[in-house]
């Protein structure tokens, strides 16, 4: 019986293991601010997301002028999984998935040839990408998984 009882909580706290969300990967996430390395534990609610930071003294920063920190909070909203894509960046129309670029280690897809040609050209990909007006339109919120 207690061979049995030992296998039976070994299995249980294997499942419940399974189905905790571990969270946005964090591998590559840099600093909205400083583009040091991320902590996990040092974090600022944005969008209805989290934006991750190198240190204690950057959530409180961030918060002071969120607007000149936006774009790349944006980027990193969805290069951490809390945000994917839904539209073109350019043209406001279906993504077609044949058609993307890198985008600082987010795989960015557009609608067409012409806009995958105007991506690849720019020197700058994040600002045109993730200002927030571009954002707001071209990308919305992950539904948490149903379990």
């Amino acid at each position: 019986m207690k061979r049995f009882l030992a296998m039976f909580c070994a299995v249980l706290i294997t499942a419940v293991a399974a189905n905790i969300d571990a969270g946005p990967k964090l591998d590559g996430v840099k600093c909205p601010l400083s583009g040091k390395k991320v902590l996990a534990d040092k974090t600022a609610d944005y969008k209805g997301g989290k934006v991750f930071f190198c240190c204690g003294g950057c959530p409180s920063a961030f918060a002071k002028s969120t607007s000149k920190f936006a774009t790349k909070a944006n980027h990193q909203l969805v290069q951490t999984g809390q945000f994917k894509q839904t539209l073109c960046p350019f043209a406001g129309k279906a993504v077609n998935p044949d058609k993307t670029a890198d985008v600082e280690g987010v795989k960015v897809a557009v609608c067409c040839g012409g806009c995958q040609s105007k991506l690849t050209k720019l020197e700058d990909k994040i600002t045109p990408v993730f200002n927030d007006a571009t954002f707001t339109k071209s990308f919305a919120k992950v539904k948490p998984k149903k379990k």
